[in-house]
Parts: structure tokens; C-alpha cells; sequence
């Protein structure tokens, strides 16, 4: 939702917001469900217990065409192969090792550049994602492959915790569906198109915690999905208000890591399982945990590559669903061990060991609401290459910035704009830089909070962790 429309939007009362968010709900049903909806779930399911041999033979075809379809018909691999061709090399793109490395910044850069030129974009679904460094990417897919990618979903997450998209449900997320400075509820809206009860992460407060349990249960919610340090709030401070929360068959946990004391916790106040999954926007990976509480990749997304001699290494991707806008050996910021085991489940797909890389700081607000992700700001194209954010105290804040070649002084005043719509009267400082500083291990950490935060045990923990 683009400045001008929000600013529309906070101005309704609160059945229009669940209005407005029932008719995206609609548009959004539309492009991921369809006819074939059920037979792709159930294809999904079958693969789960193909043999290993099986899987080779599938994902080696499939990138077999991802790859040609790339380096003929995607403009940016186009010119890559032809220049490293006049270069005089004359390595084959039909082996993924043969390729470069693929950084965001080229995709942020020019993303049209990588839509195949057989595609009209303009017909296609425009997705935004700012990921963890704080960089927006623009992507494009087809309605066959949004409809691919969400009967996956279907069955590798909602059929195997017992729920499915017919049922209600909630998230936590970043959208900005209640103005920040709104102080009595609801905060959340209604979206009838997906069943869905969108739960507002700025506003969660010790004081409002009976409000959001009271929605889950008015509106029979039967599972939730969201930031695990979102959802952890609210458990946590249900638990220490004794209120119980009951009818969720389970707990679906996204885009961070999770922690066995946030586990344990949420488990608690739910009173239901709790499963971790992992993705991001450009589908080149995914992976959902089993009832043994085992990550298992959904190979039909893409190939994951790691250095596979280190405890933790960077994720290289290549994805297999979106051959229409393909990522080839994508670095996508997170980092993880993959693993051989087999897992007691049954279902014959690669387990991941651990997820790690994508823990962004808890910022604290200066009337006692605790912010998760802050990535939502940086959607919508803002001109910007890399940002970091960085809490120095409860009433100010510092925005790190890597500008891009359109770069305009204004786009800073946006900015701050959207941060003090989720944190509320904070300063703004903006500190210009050519790079963001690294780490050891190459990357930075998207939002530094440097305010004492309480720990699970009530103790004050230094917020830089």
C-alpha cells in the first residue's frame, strides 16, 4: 500500500479498514486458488514419499529447463553468457556450478531484467520484499506459479498440522492495519477473501493482550501464523495474566528463528503445537517442521547449495518454481546447516539442521510495546540500497543508509514517516553511508537495538545480544 492510499486508510473507521482488507482478501484468493488447487495439494502430498532416486531425476529435469530457459530467454543471463562467451569461455550453463553467484543488489537493481522476455509483467502478480538486509526487490510470477507455490504451502504446511485455508485464521505480521498511535481496539481487521483475522504486531502491550485473546476466540481462529517474537509477546504476557487461550490446533511460526524458550512458551499459552517454517518471497527455498519437530526442505521450491564443511554457511539458491523470473545460485541472506539424517516422520525429504541469520533486534516503544520485524518500511521501491536501524534509546532512533542512483532527499522524510507510524514519537537521525558495516561473516544485522530488553527470566539483558 503506497504513502497516499494509506493515508486514506487510517482515516476509516474500522469496518471499512476489514472492508478494504476483505476486497485485497478477494483479489489475493483469486491469483493463489483455482480449480486445480486440489489435485496440485495432493501431488504435493504423493512426492513426500518418492524415493531419493526419484527426487534426483525430477529436480535434475526441472533445473535442466530452469537453466536453458534462463540463459536463453532472461535478459540479464542473456548478457552474461554472451559476454563470458566472448571472453572465450565456453563452460556449459546446463551445470549450475558453471554459474555466478547471484547478489540482491542486481535483482533490486533492474528486476524486469530478469523476466523472461516471452512474460508480460504487467500481467503478472508484483510482489515486494525488503528480505533481512533492508533492500526492496520487486518480483513478478505467474498466475500458474503463485498457484503452484500455494497449494505447496497447502499441503507441506496447513494439512500436515491438521488445518487447512477453509478454516479461520490469524496472523501476526507487519502490515500496518491499525494506526500506530490508535490506543483502544480493535487491532486487527477482517478479511473475509482469506478467512483471515489480521492481528496488528505494534500494538502488542501487556495491557492489550486480553483484547487480542478475546478476538482469537470471537472469531473462532482455529490456527496462527507470525513472527515468533511477536507471538511470543503475546504468550508470554497471557501466561503472566492468567488468561488461557484455547481452540488453536496449532501455532505456525515464520521469518525468524525460533528459540526452544519462545517454543516452550507459546506452546504453553496456546495450549497446541508448535511449528517453525522457512521461506522468504522469492520462493527459491522453503521448508516446514514435522510433528517430530524436524525442518524438512520442500524440494519442488528450489536447491539450496552450502559450503558444507562449517557449522553454519551462507544459503546459495537456485529456485525451481518461478522459471519465469529464475533466480540462479541466489545468495539470500540467511545462512543454516543442511543435514543428512533421516527422520522419523517417514516423509522422504532433506531435513535441515538449523536456520540462523535472520534474528533482527526486539525494538521498544516508549509505552511498553515490543517490535519485531521492521522490514515493512523498507517495501514499496524506496530508493535506497541497504539500511540499518539502529535503537539508541527509547526516544531515538538511527537509520543507517546506503543511498541508490535515484536517490532523493525526500525519500528520507518517507522513512521516517513509516518508522514513527509503527514506533511512535521517536527522533529520526539518518547517518549516510557507502556500506553498511559487516560482521565477521560478511553481513549486518538489519535493526540493532541498543535499549536493555527483559529477558524470559524478568532480568534486564543488553539489547545488542
Amino acid at each position: 500500500m503506497n504513502s497516499a492510499a494509506y493515508g486514506l486508510y487510517k482515516l476509516l473507521p474500522p469496518p471499512a479498514r476489514s472492508l478494504a482488507a476483505s476486497l485485497r482478501g478477494h483479489y489475493l484468493n483469486r491469483w493463489r486458488y483455482g480449480s486445480e488447487t486440489a489435485s496440485l495439494v495432493e501431488a504435493s502430498l504423493d512426492r513426500e514419499l518418492w524415493s531419493e532416486r526419484d527426487w534426483e531425476e525430477w529436480r535434475a529435469e526441472r533445473l535442466k529447463y530452469v537453466l536453458h530457459r534462463a540463459a536463453t530467454r532472461v535478459p540479464f543471463y542473456r548478457r552474461v553468457w554472451a559476454k563470458r562467451r566472448e571472453n572465450g569461455d565456453r563452460s556449459s550453463w546446463e551445470i549450475l556450478a558453471n554459474w555466478d553467484v547471484l547478489e540482491k543488489e542486481a535483482v533490486r537493481a533492474d528486476p524486469i531484467d530478469f523476466v523472461a522476455d516471452d512474460c508480460n509483467p504487467s500481467r503478472m502478480f508484483h510482489d515486494h520484499t525488503s528480505g533481512t538486509t533492508g533492500t526492496s526487490l520487486s518480483l513478478y510470477m505467474t498466475k500458474e506459479t503463485v498457484r503452484q507455490w500455494y497449494a505447496l504451502f497447502e499441503a507441506r504446511a496447513r494439512h500436515w498440522y491438521g488445518v487447512s485455508r477453509h478454516d479461520k485464521w490469524a496472523i501476526l505480521g507487519g502490515q500496518l492495519v491499525t494506526p500506530v498511535h490508535q490506543t483502544k481496539p480493535p487491532f486487527w481487521v477482517w478479511n473475509s477473501g482469506l478467512n483471515q483475522l489480521y492481528l496488528s504486531s505494534y500494538h502488542l502491550s501487556a495491557q492489550n493482550t486480553s483484547t487480542y485473546i478475546d478476538a482469537l476466540e470471537r472469531y473462532g481462529v482455529r490456527y496462527l501464523l507470525g513472527y515468533p517474537s511477536s507471538i511470543y509477546t503475546l504468550a508470554s504476557d497471557a501466561i503472566r495474566l492468567g488468561r488461557k487461550i484455547s481452540g488453536l490446533k496449532v501455532v505456525i511460526l515464520n521469518a525468524e528463528p525460533v528459540y526452544e524458550f519462545q517454543r516452550e512458551t507459546i506452546g504453553m499459552a496456546f495450549n497446541c503445537p508448535v511449528r517453525e517454517t522457512y521461506g522468504m518471497a522469492e520462493i527459491v527455498a522453503a521448508a516446514g517442521e514435522c510433528e517430530y519437530e524436524r525442518l524438512h526442505q520442500w524440494p519442488e521450491a528450489g536447491i539450496i547449495e552450502t559450503s558444507g564443511d562449517t557449522d553454519t554457511s551462507d544459503f546459495i539458491c537456485t529456485g525451481l518454481l518461478n522459471a519465469d523470473m529464475p533466480l540462479v545460485r541466489y545468495r539470500v541472506g540467511d545462512s543454516g546447516k543442511l543435514s543428512t539424517t533421516k527422520c522419523k516422520c517417514g516423509r522422504n525429504l532433506p531435513v535441515v539442521d538449523r536456520i540462523a541469520g535472520r534474528t533482527d533486534d526486539i525494538l521498544l516503544t516508549r509505552d511498553g510495546r515490543s517490535v519485531g520485524r521492521m522490514d515493512p518500511v523498507f517495501k514499496g521501491g524506496l530508493p535506497i540500497k541497504e539500511a540499518q536501524i539502529v535503537q539508541e534509546t527509547l526516544s531515538n532512533i538511527t537509520v543507517n543508509y546506503v543511498p541508490a542512483a535515484d536517490f532523493e532527499d525526500s525519500a528520507l522524510a518517507d522513512l521516517r514517516k513509516r518508522i514513527q507510524e509503527r514506533l511512535g514519537e521517536v527522533d529520526v537521525a539518518f547517518t549516510r553511508m557507502s556500506m553498511i558495516p559487516r560482521t565477521s561473516r560478511g553481513k549486518f544485522r538489519a535493526v540493532i537495538s541498543k535499549v536493555n530488553l527483559p529477558s524470559k527470566d524478568g532480568e534486564a539483558i543488553d539489547g545488542q545480544g
